[in-house]
């Protein structure tokens, strides 16, 4: 009972917030809700609007940066949910601002020294005033004790950040519950799924040798990368409140200016973006999902660096694979393939025609086919998929919506460094690897050696098979073996199921090698 007055409580004075930036219920929709709504945001806004003059996506996003960093990271999640708040204000969302004013450098150094169990001096020769603050951290620039010592970024958490943060999505929860059993719209947006994915977020971010582990990954899958770059982790001074990450000096990818002023040749770097994005998704299924002109820099030599990885995403095989079918469907225009592809994999129910469901794909693709790149709107097409995903019943896939959310950053920042930009010329090369690889013969030839493998590693394992059954039939001929009737039937099943897959596992290694001969005959 305390609990849900506290979470009551909270929630209320999010109600206020947002009213006052005329951000619960926007004038703009006022014409889209009944009586009773329009008579609560006349008593809550009345007076009280502090950005009549903003558009309702702006407002939100100021109203979520006063209420704090569960509200910033909520409006980050939404951002990725069109089909929830609309296209307009996701892209208003995007631009959520999270700086703060610092706190003070005392309370920095004592969370250094409790987090990693040592005085300051005896890690650091000097340790500056922070650089950059935001609302779970601040950044500050530090000189290690090693010789010769290193210039290192140590990044600190506020103080009180998780117990703000545990209260914050505990009245979300509440929320979300409340809500889902009250509202049948809300069951189908999964709204309490969507405050399980920020807090499953959360929790990473609140740990910061997660982001020191997933910062190592990604500089490890991408260490092929010449025109790439990620911060080396410092792993002796890092803990769950204090990352230390070598020091970058660079220029910013947000300032085009001092970009040229450098040497450095805004288009490239534009390419360069947009490659690295798609390799790190596509061939590594590992990829920073933050990438935006703050956490992007160039060094010296010309190469991209990323910082912050406290937001990431995966694509497992299985969605990388359904991926390249769509794709490969949307190139050659053969909608009904990509339709197959989607029921196939389960995420349209088959309640659905596929004929009409491929009429709807080709609704989205055919408007693309014969303009110029500088002409597609990527908002407004993801705004056409959510709109068909809401159509047909489909559950949102939380690898890809992160996924296409963030291509909507990476193409926004290529633009910003190339007005002109052709981001389908420039992901042309990776994505046709990736295809190659991931449908081609190439990746034909890999499941084939597989399929081989397995079947190899079955047929070591039949002598020992056919001993274990002479030696049961042995005793059976015998004086007999009493077995009750149900382990009888457990071992008949299990034996049926080896069967099953042992005459698949035959088939599947005889295709394999059918293939393999065709390949070393061509």
């Amino acid at each position: 009972m305390i609990r849900s007055l506290r979470n009551i409580g909270r929630l209320g004075r999010a109600v206020l917030v947002l009213s006052q930036h005329d951000a619960l219920f926007p004038r703009e929709y006022l014409g889209q809700v009944s009586l009773g709504w329009r008579l609560a945001r006349r008593l809550l806004v009345s007076g009280r609007n502090t950005a009549a003059d903003e558009a309702p996506g702006v407002r939100l996003a100021m109203a979520l940066e006063r209420l704090g960093p569960a509200y910033i990271k909520l409006g980050q999640i939404l951002a990725t949910r069109p089909d929830i708040v609309g296209a307009d204000v996701c892209q208003a969302l995007k631009q959520l601002q999270d700086r703060v004013p610092p706190f003070a450098i005392e309370t920095a150094v004592a969370t250094v020294e409790t987090g990693l169990g040592r005085s300051l001096d005896q890690m650091f020769r000097s340790f500056g005033p922070p650089v950059a603050a935001a609302s779970i951290a601040q950044v500050h620039r530090a000189q290690t004790t090693d010789e010769p010592p290193r210039c290192v970024a140590v990044k600190v958490f506020r103080p009180g950040i998780e117990e703000e943060f545990a209260r914050d999505l505990n009245a979300f929860a509440f929320a979300a519950k409340w809500a889902e059993a009250l509202s049948q719209e809300a069951r189908r947006l999964r709204l309490c799924a969507l405050v399980a994915t920020l807090s499953a977020s959360v929790a990473l971010e609140l740990d910061l040798r997660m982001e020191a582990a997933a910062a190592t990954e990604l500089a490890d899958q991408m260490a092929e990368e010449p025109d790439f770059r990620v911060p080396a982790v410092d792993w002796s001074r890092t803990a769950t409140r204090v990352l230390t990450t070598e020091w970058i000096e660079g220029v910013s990818v947000g300032d085009k200016q001092a970009l040229l002023d450098a040497g450095h040749d805004p288009k490239l770097i534009a390419v360069t973006v947009v490659r690295s994005f798609l390799v790190q998704a596509l061939c590594g299924g590992f990829f920073h999902a933050d990438m935006h002109q703050g956490n992007l820099f160039v060094d010296a030599e010309g190469r991209l660096v990323v910082v912050d990885f406290g937001i990431m995403g995966r694509l497992d095989a299985a969605m990388r694979r359904f991926m390249a079918e769509t794709l490969a469907g949307f190139l050659a225009r053969d909608y009904r393939r990509v339709a197959r592809v989607h029921f196939e994999a389960g995420f349209v129910p088959s309640v659905h025609s596929i004929e009409n469901f491929a009429q709807a794909l080709r609704a989205i693709g055919e408007p693309i086919f014969g303009r110029t790149a500088r002409d597609v709107s990527m908002a407004k097409l993801l705004q056409q998929l959510f709109e068909t995903t809401r159509r047909f019943d489909m559950e949102l896939q939380p690898q890809l919506v992160l996924l296409q959310k963030t291509m909507v950053v990476v193409e926004g920042v290529a633009r910003s460094l190339d007005p002109d930009f052709d981001i389908w010329e420039a992901s042309r090369p990776v994505i046709g690897e990736w295809m190659a690889d991931q449908i081609g013969p190439r990746a034909i030839l890999r499941d084939g050696r597989t399929t081989l493998e397995a079947l190899l590693g079955l047929t070591r394992d039949l002598p020992a098979v056919l001993a274990n059954l002479e030696s049961v039939a042995g005793m059976l001929a015998g004086d007999g073996v009493k077995v009750h009737a149900d382990s009888i039937e457990r071992f008949a099943r299990a034996q049926s199921f080896r069967i099953r897959h042992l005459q698949i596992a035959l088939w599947l290694g005889a295709v394999a090698l059918l293939i393999l001969a065709l390949g070393t005959i061509h």
